[in-house]
């Protein structure tokens, strides 16, 4: 329970140091900021693992699973890159939010940290309710295995088709439950006209994101369950991965053509964790070969877009020479 209490009270200190301090007046997060604080959530994700370790060493913590300290540690890092993996398709659809409703630079930061906020709240609601059911019912595995194989299959047919934020069934929700202003009035979330209380684009744009995120969670959650049924491990890697998630944004969202395939990757490693939950009580596939196919997974697609962008330079540098 304290180490529960001690985790919890990070994220609440960062967060207001956050918003609070080094954020507190709207600007653009500029690449060199975004791979700044990217670098420090990604290293606070890595020497975490050492309080994982020696939580299950010590035990500060409930071990119900009877987990050793190794076999933790590899359970963490699967599920941290699990959700740092999936939250990459998040960022493209952030990024087509913020563009739709001409979100600013300077402000797209403050509706990131409410988003988090958000998205904090909720994952941790699903992984209280994904324990205790897997707890009760040994079953539901199975129906999170085959909704991640669907996903995977859904992911694959629309690939290519991105959706304007404008035209979705959330947005004209929100229009019919609350007066939407089309004009945007700084950072405010709300402005008054007369006797009527408008939502501005930049609370609509910030409940469209909270909302996909809640979708989104519906995949990586019951992704991480495959790896693993216990809740510090699972909360404390899922909730790492979306603390990281604003400046990560902020660091690829201009690079985001130049990883063309990353998509492809998270196809495979979905496909993969649907299906090795489907098998889990017939086929025991062993941690650092689970750790192993996601970091391959997520490499090859890595190396296929780099290869792809510089083979299009090549094409583009010979037309140029021949039309000159």
């Amino acid at each position: 329970m304290i180490l529960w209490i001690a985790f919890i009270a990070l994220i609440i200190v960062a967060l207001v140091l956050d918003l609070g301090i080094f954020n507190r007046s709207p600007h653009v997060i500029k690449t060199k900021e975004a791979a700044i604080w990217t670098g420090v959530w990604v290293t606070i994700a890595v020497l975490f693992s050492g309080v994982i370790y020696l939580a299950f060493q010590n035990n500060w913590i409930e071990n119900p699973t009877k987990l050793t300290p190794t076999n933790a540690v590899i359970k963490y890092v699967t599920g941290y890159l699990i959700e740092l993996s999936l939250s990459v398709d998040n960022i493209f659809l952030i990024a087509l939010i913020f563009s739709s409703f001409a979100i600013p630079k300077k402000y797209q930061h403050e509706v990131l940290f409410y988003g988090v906020l958000g998205a904090i709240v909720f994952r941790a609601i699903m992984i209280v309710f994904g324990v205790a059911l897997i707890n009760k019912f040994s079953w539901i595995i199975y129906v999170f295995g085959a909704f991640l194989i669907f996903t995977a299959i859904k992911m694959l047919i629309s690939h290519d088709k991105p959706k304007n934020p404008k035209k979705s069934k959330i947005y004209k929700w929100i229009k019919k439950v609350y007066p939407v202003s089309n004009t945007l009035y700084e950072d405010r979330f709300f402005v008054k006209k007369g006797r009527v209380k408008f939502a501005t684009p930049l609370f609509v744009a910030l409940i469209i994101i909270e909302l996909t995120d809640i979708v989104f969670a519906l995949d990586s959650i019951p992704a991480i369950f495959a790896i693993t049924a216990d809740p510090f491990i699972i909360f404390s890697s899922n909730i790492l991965a979306v603390m990281g998630l604003r400046s990560m944004f902020f660091l690829i969202v201009g690079m985001l053509d130049k990883f063309r395939y990353i998509s492809y990757s998270l196809i495979v490693i979905l496909a993969f964790v649907g299906t090795k939950m489907l098998i889990a009580h017939h086929v025991d596939i062993p941690d650092w070969l689970s750790l192993g196919i996601i970091v391959l997974a997520l490499s090859v697609g890595m190396l296929a877009s780099v290869l792809r962008k510089q083979k299009r330079e090549i094409v583009s540098f010979d037309i140029n020479e021949q039309e000159s």
